[in-house]
């Protein structure tokens, strides 16, 4: 087990398990991904949201996806800029992120990732990644909304071959006067859009990586 001890959007508690009603939860959405929400008490006017599932690609891919940040421009919905500001020890790094959303202004924001745990070498175990603001990073830009609060985590364990469970977990303000925002879209749609996205970016992944390795061995390559 590889990874830093024990850190999109709060710290969070890094909870595999199910959210229940009696802990403030509230379920918007259910089916192939269940999506929960609440009140965060100690941050008045946010919500915790919590995604959880299963996306039908390995647990490596989906790792070699959340940590390629440079590329989440090129596949992630709304992200129009992302790049890593500065890297430190066991690859935590500071990333910076720009979103064009649906009618509202730009917003951008500053996070310090953290892998806590990467699989095995031989592709077992769980991958485990959180992150928290670092607004003092990188100035604010004109014209920009800086989200200051961004704080969540990914835990991803294998699911059977070729499956993974994931819950996403995160903490996010909004910026800017937006009533009803993160209730509407942030709850449901967009959440939705960046689960789809990942397995979509994963399986791509994992295609290219079979066809490489059945060129590689003379063989043809076979579909997932």
């Amino acid at each position: 087990m590889r990874g830093l001890p024990g850190l999109a959007v709060l710290v969070v508690a890094l909870v595999a398990g199910g959210a229940s009603a009696e802990d403030g939860w509230e379920q918007v959405a259910d089916g192939e991904v269940t999506i929960r929400v609440r009140k965060r008490a100690d941050l008045p006017g946010c919500r915790e949201i919590w995604a959880e599932g299963v996306m039908n690609v390995g647990v490596q891919d989906i790792q070699s996806v959340l940590r390629d940040h440079e590329s989440f421009r090129q596949w992630m919905p709304y992200v129009t800029e992302s790049r890593v500001l500065s890297t430190g020890p066991e690859g935590t790094r500071v990333t910076y992120t720009k979103l064009e959303l649906p009618v509202i202004s730009n917003r951008d924001y500053v996070v310090r990732v953290v892998d806590e745990q990467l699989l095995e070498a031989d592709g077992t175990g769980t991958f485990r990644q959180t992150w928290a603001a670092d607004n003092q990073a990188l100035p604010e830009q004109k014209g920009v909304v800086r989200l200051r609060r961004n704080e969540g985590s990914w835990v991803i364990t294998p699911r059977g071959e070729g499956k993974a469970h994931f819950v996403y977990r995160f903490t996010v303000e909004t910026g800017g006067s937006i009533p009803g925002f993160l209730a509407g879209f942030g709850q449901k749609d967009a959440v939705l859009d960046t689960v789809r996205a990942v397995e979509k970016r994963a399986r791509k992944m994992a295609s290219g990586r079979v066809a490489a390795s059945q060129t590689a061995t003379g063989g043809a390559p076979r579909p997932l």
